[in-house]
Order: structure tokens, then sequence, then C-alpha cells
């Protein structure tokens, strides 16, 4: 696993004129990530202190620290919001940061290398590995689930799939 910080939310624009932002949640209890913080963006060069005021419409929105105006926080919008690993919980053994999946090796059930996984992508059906590799023509979607995905390693840097025939030509 790397020690790099976790993206937990994302500012989506301003709401209302005084100066709160709108922030989408990626956690898995929607709150959670007004108790990670404070928050920075993906370079780590700024910080930002959030308190959630209420829910709203795709998400919550927040009052940011030094943010007063309206303008400020449509600024915001875009601004990726990641947690350091250390003050997010611990997970149980069959649930990860989508974060450590990106670059596993990808393998079949008899061990030959498939890829790469380049992105985890949320659906509303259930989430996606974005495979690449050599042999996949741009990069093919598999479905993230028990069956398709039975074993992840991550000390072994790996994943093992088991697709159904067709999957991923």
């Amino acid at each position: 696993m790397s020690a790099k910080p976790i993206c937990v939310a994302v500012f989506t624009g301003s709401f209302g004129v005084r100066g709160e932002a709108r922030v989408k949640s990626f956690c898995a209890e929607p709150t959670a990530f007004a108790d990670y913080g404070p928050l920075s963006d993906e370079k780590e060069q700024k910080t930002y202190d959030l308190t959630i005021t209420r829910p709203v419409k795709g998400g919550f929105a927040v009052r940011v620290k030094g943010v007063t105006q309206k303008e400020a926080a449509d600024a915001l919008k875009g601004v990726k919001l990641f947690a350091e690993r250390s003050a997010l919980p611990n997970l149980p053994d069959d649930e990860f940061y989508h974060a450590d999946l990106i670059g596993l090796g990808v393998f079949d059930t008899g061990g030959v290398e498939i890829g790469r996984v380049k992105a985890v992508l949320e659906n509303p059906g259930g989430d996606l590995l974005e495979i690449t590799g050599p042999a996949i023509e741009g990069s093919k979607l598999l479905p993230f689930t028990m069956e398709i995905v039975p074993t992840i390693d991550l000390t072994a840097r790996r994943i093992i799939i088991d697709p159904p025939p067709g999957l991923l030509d």
C-alpha cells in the first residue's frame, strides 16, 4: 500500500451567495470526509478546513475556513480533496481504497498477465476496473465483483480475475 493521500471528496461549486461551497463525497459514510481534515489539494500545496452546514442535492454545503464570498467558493470547483491515509479508518479484508488498486498487475486464473489497473470507475450498477495492457486494444472495463475479481493481493501487488468468456475480447 502507498502512503499517498486518498481522495475523499471534490468541490463542485458554490452554494448560495455567502461563500459556502458544494462538495461531493467519495466516502462510504458520506459525511466522513469532514472528519479527516484538514484536507489538501492533489499537490498537497493548499489545505482546506471544512465544516458541513447541510446536505444538498448531489452532496453537502460546507463552510471553508477563509472563504467568505461566492466567487471564492466558485473558484474551488473541481479541486479534489485528499486526506492523509493515517486519518482514514482501517478497512476490512474485503474492502479497498481505489488508490491502492491503481497500478496493480491483473492476471487470469492460470497466472497469465492480462495488464494493469488504470482506474477504478464508480458506476451506479457497481464499480468497474479499467484494465490496460499490451494484449488489450485501448482499455477494457471489468465489473469489480467477487465472481469476476476473486483475489486481490495488495502485498504481491496483483489481482486475479476470472472473467466470463468474451468479456475481455
